[in-house]
């Protein structure tokens, strides 16, 4: 099975994309994005130490010691954030630099004639990963698809089996910890498949990209739906969209892939924030604009309807003195009156407005809603 270089670079980008993405929707969902920062920087120095010990850049020990590492930097970060003096963010950006900053000093003193040198590990190089190559089974195939597949096998592999318990302890700890399960296990697990993730895709990919792939596709398939299963299989393909659409990208500029990626994954992001159907920002702008004309045609019927019938009744549904009762300046009041006609709430003739059944209905509901309690009322506006 042969395939070309583009063509491998492009599968190899895709299964780094979905491998990093599955873990990256639970760290999303419980407000830890910067973790995966701070893991994928955290390893260097673990994959440092390894090679010092084994000297072999291929020893599946580098693995090993880069996974330990990443758990140890979340269980340094936890320690610092318990101890109460320190906020988790804070607690980040102290572990994180300084075993990143050792690792890369070690590299400069230490290793500046191999090929782990501080360019190759922040931005990756995935040009050169059809060039190293491992045969399996009778199959040549790049060494970083073998492992990436394996992890990216792993990582669904875990996902099933522990759905339910991810699902638990990351919307409701104190119910998995009720119903027997334990948060703390699912979490380092959860961490440890992080850092084998994040410690496969580092020497393809490089620790910047890998940031990139976990947390852009899960943030943006984040917008676009609340259910869990929906939002792992939307952040994989958005993974592999910005993983194609990055390399072709970096071809048409000459430019770095992975930075290419990283960027296309960026612009997915912008795309879903401002058209979101629900959460984007056009989305939103357009349902408030759409609540404030609600809520002056609600003002508007229960003004109707609190004069429906009353001596002065002629004189307060005319348009001209909706400025007096409601303050409203006269365009306002005409434009507010058009778009009352339009929902089938008023009838207006020369000016003379009156209330149809579902106007009054609409004016019941607003003083319903006005004599609620503040837990009705936000139930009522939810409905």
């Amino acid at each position: 099975m042969n395939f070309s270089p583009q063509v491998e670079i492009q599968i190899i980008a895709a299964v780094v994309a979905v491998a990093c993405a599955l873990p990256g929707v639970f760290l999303v969902l419980r407000r830890m994005a910067l973790m995966s920062d701070a893991i994928s920087h955290s390893i260097l120095l673990g994959i440092v130490l390894a090679f010092f010990v084994v000297e072999d850049l291929a020893s599946p020990f580098l693995i090993i010691a880069a996974a330990i590492t990443g758990v140890i930097t979340v269980a340094l970060v936890e320690l610092l954030h318990g101890t109460g003096l320190v906020r988790e963010d804070a607690a980040i950006g102290i572990v994180f630099p300084a075993l990143f900053s050792g690792g890369v000093i070690l590299i400069s003193r230490y290793a500046g004639s191999v090929h782990l040198d501080t360019d190759a590990v922040l931005l990756g190089e995935l040009a050169f990963a059809p060039f190293e190559r491992l045969s399996v089974f009778g199959y040549a195939l790049p060494k970083s698809l073998w492992v990436m597949g394996g992890i990216l096998l792993v990582n669904l592999v875990f996902i099933m089996l522990f759905y339910k318990e991810l699902k638990l302890a990351t919307f409701d700890a104190g119910l998995a910890a009720a119903l027997g399960f334990s948060p703390v296990l699912v979490h380092y697990g959860l961490m440890t498949l992080v850092s084998v993730t994040a410690v496969g895709a580092f020497d393809a990919v490089g620790s910047i990209l890998v940031v990139a792939l976990m947390i852009a596709p899960p943030a943006t398939a984040y917008l676009l739906t609340d259910r869990l299963s929906y939002l792992l299989g939307l952040s994989a393909l958005n993974g592999v969209a910005s993983a194609i659409t990055g390399y072709w990208l970096a071809r048409w500029l000459d430019a770095s892939i992975a930075g290419a990626m990283a960027t296309m994954s960026g612009v997915f992001f912008l795309l879903a924030f401002l058209l979101a159907p629900t959460r984007g920002i056009i989305a939103i702008a357009r349902r408030r604009v759409r609540q404030r004309w609600q809520f002056a045609q609600t003002m508007l019927t229960i003004h109707l309807l609190n004069h429906e019938g009353s001596p002065e009744a002629q004189q307060e549904r005319r348009i001209e003195h909706l400025d007096e009762h409601l303050r409203w300046a006269p365009s306002f009041a005409e434009r507010v009156v058009r778009y009352a006609e339009r929902q089938g709430a008023i009838q207006s003739d020369a000016g003379d407005l009156t209330l149809t059944e579902h106007g009054r209905q609409i004016a019941r509901d607003g003083l319903s809603m006005s004599e609620a309690s503040p837990d009705q009322r936000s139930e009522f506006a939810v409905s």
